[in-house]
């Protein structure tokens, strides 16, 4: 256990984080499944920018890679312009 007065504070801060973390990558791959499990394309389009911002802020955060956001963005939106038709 911690014995310093920074190192306590340093462990209550990444637990912190680790539930901040854990909260939005969860938010996010909730609502990427529930975008390919959508069968009605005006729903998935009206959703779609709302999972581009979660996969966007995560990237930014370093929670997930930028590359990885980038390419669930482009499955993403194949996925929503082939129920469009």
């Amino acid at each position: 256990m911690a014995n310093h007065k920074s190192a306590k504070k340093r462990t209550r801060q990444i637990a912190k984080r680790r539930l901040f973390n854990r909260y939005y990558a969860k938010t996010t791959r909730n609502a990427i499944r529930d975008i390919r499990a959508e069968k009605d394309g005006k729903s998935a389009e009206v959703a779609l920018p709302k999972v581009f911002a979660l996969l966007d802020k995560l990237a930014k955060r370093g929670y997930i890679h930028k590359n990885k956001s980038a390419n669930l963005k482009s499955g993403l939106t194949k996925r929503v312009t082939s129920l469009k038709k």
